[in-house]
């Protein structure tokens, strides 16, 4: 053990930043802008700073510091809303987990404004939270995947940890945490059941490209009509701009302006999309599933009002599941595990077989 190592084992001294940036060989101002999270470094001069801080356990030092004198840790999760049924089961989970686990919880909301959730998550960082939970959809551009990259080495710098809930990774150089749901075999299950109940115009509702949970359920979608060999229209991809009920009644209301059906059943890229297009179809005179089969993703308590059958998600598994693997993956240290939980159909009355 060198003469340092010893030192700070015995608590008889802490690095400072100023050897933290002699032993990058950059300045202080460098250092502590890079730790900051949102500093545009070269990649070459951050990796050399993050090494310096480990071998000098600066930054963990400090955060034990700031930790001193309360017993009170925390887990921050950041999410879009608090009043999306999805949102608040999986922040339910978190909560959940995290009280199981000693700590409090800090909930933080977006309005899926993307600079927000980067602001958000350098607020959490700055509060010492042992790992910040983002949840949800995301439009994952370079831009975002290059800031949100700096924010995993910032936190992991200090011994907290970035977890991605239900969104895919950033890269395998990203040390995040990923914790998903089969969003792309759930939906080829809600397809396929369709499919072989005979429907092969089926109105897929709720799209929007570039958005990562939208994304991997019209890839299920298209999977099913490729592995049932239906050709695959993309009129009947309708695109979306939220994954509200007031969305799903307005695309099923212009829809059905636009001429005779089309369709003889629709997948809905979530149940509060089913929700309001079963509105727009009963004005319409039309009646599920007599005159048109559906199914929804998510299973929420919706689904189950309208006798949906629907994709269920282990919502409050996910937020659990987050809390438990980032608390072990602080502890053990090692690669950033990425576990993604299954999903099912639950089938209720929402589907007949189509009639010639």
């Amino acid at each position: 053990m060198t003469r340092r190592a010893s030192e700070q084992a015995n608590g008889r001294r802490r690095s400072t930043i100023r050897e933290v940036a002699e032993r990058a060989g950059v300045s202080v101002a460098t250092v502590s802008r890079i730790l900051s999270g949102d500093y545009p470094a070269a990649p070459a001069t951050r990796k050399r700073v993050l090494r310096a801080v480990e071998e000098l356990d600066y930054v963990a030092n400090a955060h034990a510091r700031a930790l001193a004198g309360t017993s009170a840790k925390s887990i921050a999760i950041v999410l879009n809303s608090v009043t999306s049924p999805h949102y608040a089961h999986v922040a339910q989970g978190v909560e959940t987990q995290t009280a199981a686990e000693g700590r409090l919880c800090l909930i933080g909301t977006t309005g899926g404004d993307p600079e927000r959730e980067l602001a958000m998550v350098k607020f959490m960082r700055e509060q010492h939270a042992e790992a910040v939970i983002l949840v949800g959809n995301v439009v994952a551009d370079e831009r975002y995947r290059k800031r949100m990259g700096q924010y995993a080495h910032a936190l992991s710098a200090i011994g907290s940890r970035l977890v991605l809930c239900g969104r895919p990774p950033l890269g395998p150089d990203v040390p995040a945490v990923v914790v998903e749901y089969d969003n792309t075999g759930g939906a080829f299950a809600a397809t396929s059941h369709l499919l072989s109940a005979g429907h092969e115009r089926i109105l897929c509702l709720g799209t929007r490209p570039g958005h990562t949970t939208q994304e991997g359920r019209v890839a299920g979608y298209r999977r099913a009509l490729e592995a049932h060999r239906v050709p695959h229209d993309p009129a009947l991809e309708v695109e979306g701009t939220t994954m509200e009920w007031h969305e799903g009644y307005r695309m099923m209301k212009e829809r059905l302006a636009t001429g005779p059906l089309d369709f003889t059943a629709v997948f809905a890229l979530n149940d509060l999309i089913a929700g309001g297009a079963c509105r727009a179809l009963a004005e319409h005179g039309l009646r599920v599933p007599d005159d048109v089969s559906m199914v929804g993703f998510d299973d929420l308590q919706s689904s189950l009002d309208l006798g949906l059958t629907s994709v269920h998600l282990p919502h409050e598994e996910i937020g659990r599941t987050a809390v438990r693997l980032a608390l072990e993956h602080e502890a053990r240290g090692g690669t950033p595990p990425h576990v993604v939980l299954g999903t099912h159909l639950v089938i209720r009355d929402s589907v007949r077989p189509r009639v010639s």
